[in-house]
Formats: structure tokens, sequence, C-alpha cells
């Protein structure tokens, strides 16, 4: 009877254990395909926006700052990144080309995406 119980648990755990992969794979997958919008600065007001995207297990939140509809900061405010903690470098390439199409890092691809996304968020809530 204890070996049908660990066996029946056993099966539960697996099972569990594959969903959640799935889950995590699904949203990966989905995130990697996404295109960001490049958004129009010279329709966005100065002020500093607050910006979030979560795509589990990657989760931002950003403040942007922006004067004379340039760019002018980005600060990452929370950034649950698992691996990649690598990919708060692409703020600079934002600012740097005053765009959202910029490379995403190497090796941080999800995390440098679900910036970028934030960052949309922020720009386009200004408008």
């Amino acid at each position: 009877m204890i070996l049908k119980i660990v066996l029946i648990a056993l099966v539960v755990l697996v099972a569990a254990g594959y969903c959640a992969y799935l889950y995590i794979d699904n949203n990966q997958r989905r995130m990697v395909r996404a295109t960001i919008p490049d958004v129009d600065l010279s329709r966005v007001p100065d002020g500093t926006y607050p910006g979030a995207c979560d795509v589990f297990p990657v989760s931002v939140e950003v403040r942007v700052a922006v004067k004379d509809h340039r760019i002018c900061g980005i600060e990452i405010v929370k950034h649950r990144n698992g691996k990649g903690a690598s990919a708060e470098s692409i703020v600079t390439r934002v600012m740097n080309a005053q765009s959202l199409n910029v490379d995403v890092v190497s090796g941080a691809t999800i995390s440098s995406k679900v910036i970028l996304k934030a960052v949309a968020n922020a720009l386009e809530g200004a408008k």
C-alpha cells in the first residue's frame, strides 16, 4: 500500500514538473519570436514614465526619462532574471540608438526582449 502511494505521488510530481516545464518553454518561445515596436519619440512628451513586462520566469520594471523627445535615462527598478543579468546592458544600446530597434544581448535573449518590451510599454503609456 505504501509503495502505491509513493508511486502515485511520484507520477503526480513528474506530471506537475512537466507541465511547469511546458509553461516556461512556451513563454520563452513566444518571447523569442516577439517583435518589439519602435516608438516615435517625437510624440512622447517630457517626463519620466514607468513600464513593466512579465514573461515568466523574467520580470522587469523600468522608469524611462524623456527630455526634448530623447531618451535621457532608463532605470531598471526591478529585474528578476534568472541567468539574464547581462541583458541590463541593453539600456545603453537603446539610449545610444535612441531606438528600441537594437540587437539583444547574446546569451540573454529573453531578458533583453523583456527589458525592451518594458521600455516600449513605458513610452507607449506616455502618449
